[in-house]
């Protein structure tokens, strides 16, 4: 785990090294779901202000979707349900902001979003009477 990769290595290395990292021992290359385990443990470039990093880790945690790019955001966020009950669809997608006026009310309303999307509320409703 200690091995540092120089300029020298090649693709096929750096992606093995990783592997290792992050992957149990078990998972070659030779396996067809390596790409798609890679872009799960792969960490996404980080965003500028603290408190609006802080909500994208809890959308994540959530099971929502960040994608860094775009034409003037810093990146865009996707909800996981994205079905015509989530709020028609309107709000399944918001833009995330690399500066907005005041980051602290940034992540305050994508927060809010993510604690107001209709269908968790309803599934996490369905468990809580499931339970009882």
């Amino acid at each position: 785990m200690g091995q540092v990769l120089h300029g020298s290595a090649t693709t096929t290395e750096a992606v093995r090294h990783r592997i290792r990292l992050v992957s149990p021992t078990w998972l070659s290359l030779d396996n067809l779901s390596v790409s798609r385990i890679l872009r799960v443990q792969m960490a996404r470039k980080s965003h500028p202000k603290k408190e609006i990093e802080a909500a994208l880790r809890y959308a994540e945690a959530q099971g929502w979707r960040i994608k860094i790019g775009g034409s003037h955001a810093w990146g865009k966020m996707y909800c996981p349900y994205n079905d015509d009950q989530c709020r028609c669809g309107e709000f399944c997608i918001t833009s995330i902001w690399s500066t907005p006026k005041n980051a602290g009310n940034e992540a305050k309303k994508l927060k809010r979003l993510i604690d107001n999307c209709t269908t968790h509320k309803a599934k996490t409703e369905e468990t809580a009477e499931g339970k009882e």
